[in-house]
């Protein structure tokens, strides 16, 4: 095998310096001569069959806050009869929180389950909260995020149809 690449007999930090030097020229050309596509571009692609949607820096920010839980369990208080009436499409506010709201792909089932909950009791609920978590902006976040899908149409193509939604609007 033929390991020479053309440097004859340079070796230790000549060689290492020649490899160093030749690659960031390689990088340099490519990075000059071939097209390369936007980030957001490149983003949609890779993850859009994932059911993941680009955040702005300010949105990035906000999910921060809703990230605090500490899973007390106060925000369940009362909420037996709403859990029993959604028949397990709403599992508590505590593991809406926890759970569906921490992963995007999730959000169309975090949105189901807080379409269980009136405004007015989410706004209440931030009272009781040791963490102090804005319920009705993370509604409101997750219900703006998630996929609008019709009945019967797979997660997956949903998450696409979405995609290209906001592809078409950026």
């Amino acid at each position: 095998m033929d390991t020479d690449r053309g440097v004859g007999v340079l070796s230790g930090r000549a060689l290492a310096a020649w490899l160093l030097g030749t690659s960031l020229v390689r990088v340099i050309v490519r990075l000059l001569f071939t097209k390369q596509a936007p980030g957001l571009e490149e983003f949609h692609e890779n993850y859009g069959e994932d059911g993941l949607l680009a955040v702005t820096e300010e949105e990035r920010q906000t999910m921060t806050r809703y990230s605090g839980c500490i899973a007390c369990g106060r925000c369940d208080v009362g909420e037996s009869e709403r859990m029993a009436e959604s028949e397990g499409q709403y599992p508590g506010l505590m593991q809406l929180v926890l759970a569906s709201t921490r992963s995007m792909p999730d959000y169309d089932a975090a949105a189901k389950g807080f379409s269980y909950i009136p405004e007015e009791v989410l706004r209440a609920k931030v009272r009781l909260c040791p963490a102090r978590i804005p319920f009705a902006e993370l509604a409101a976040f997750v219900q703006a995020k998630a996929p609008k899908r019709p009945p019967g149409l797979p997660a997956i193509e949903a998450a696409t149809e979405r995609q290209a939604e906001v592809k078409n609007a950026v």
